[in-house]
């Protein structure tokens, strides 16, 4: 390059950048994707969570709906032939029958078992249904709690044995509560659940005490009348 061409280029009216504009440059464009980025991360994990608190929300709704709904039609028996009821009420497990069909039989679809077991082996406890003793299906995953208490028609929790079961006063049985807490499927580093969690009858003696843990946990609790019990 020649000496005329190499003034040309760096002359007043075609000034380049000096190193100090150059660097600065550079620091500015760094500190603002740093923030963008930042800014990008947080979004992602706020969309992490919320999607986890979704699913885990759902799950939970959708477990004690069903149960809900299968559970009020216990004892149905329109014939007075089948012999419809309460046959296992457990503080985590529960066994019932009706006669839906009105045949005077007790199918065995009629037939069902709510459980609390390990369906994947991994360690966590999940929902599981099954009819007539069968093999179980998971129907919620992540489950710490399910747990049930069970009211005769004055409102009165019947425990027989001081564990939650109820083994000589089934034919007492008029409603039932349900509590069931589910946790996320990850836990999350950065949070930890300070929270004990109590069913609708006890204040004083939580149903799963406070794990200090990273996993986030919400509670369903409510009442099922179980009118047909009644008949």
């Amino acid at each position: 390059m020649t000496a005329k061409a190499f003034r040309s280029i760096t002359s007043p009216g075609q000034a380049g950048f000096t190193l100090v504009e150059l660097m600065l440059a550079v620091t500015i464009c760094a500190v603002v994707m740093g923030s963008v980025f930042s800014t990008y991360l947080a979004q992602q994990k706020s969309h992490r969570i919320n999607k986890q608190l979704a699913d885990l929300q759902q799950n939970l709704r959708a477990a004690v709906y069903f149960i809900e709904r299968e559970v009020r039609m216990a004892g149905c028996d329109p014939t007075g032939r089948a012999g419809a009821g309460i046959l296992t009420a457990g503080a985590s497990l529960l066994r019932f029958t009706s006669d839906i069909d009105g045949n005077g039989t007790i199918e065995p679809r009629e037939d069902i078992t709510y459980s609390l077991y390990d369906s994947g082996a991994d360690g966590d406890m999940d929902i599981g249904r099954s009819v007539r003793g069968g093999v179980r299906q998971p129907l919620a995953l992540n489950i710490d709690v399910m747990d049930f208490r069970y009211l005769d028609e004055n409102g009165v929790i019947l425990d027989d044995d001081g564990s939650g079961n109820v083994t000589t006063s089934l034919n007492r049985i008029r409603s039932i509560q349900i509590t069931v807490v589910a946790r996320s499927a990850r836990a999350d580093p950065k949070h930890t659940d300070i929270c004990a969690y109590y069913n609708l009858v006890d204040s004083a003696n939580p149903v799963l005490p406070a794990q200090n843990d990273g996993f986030r946990r919400r509670r369903l609790a409510g009442e099922i009348l179980v009118r047909n019990l009644a008949l």
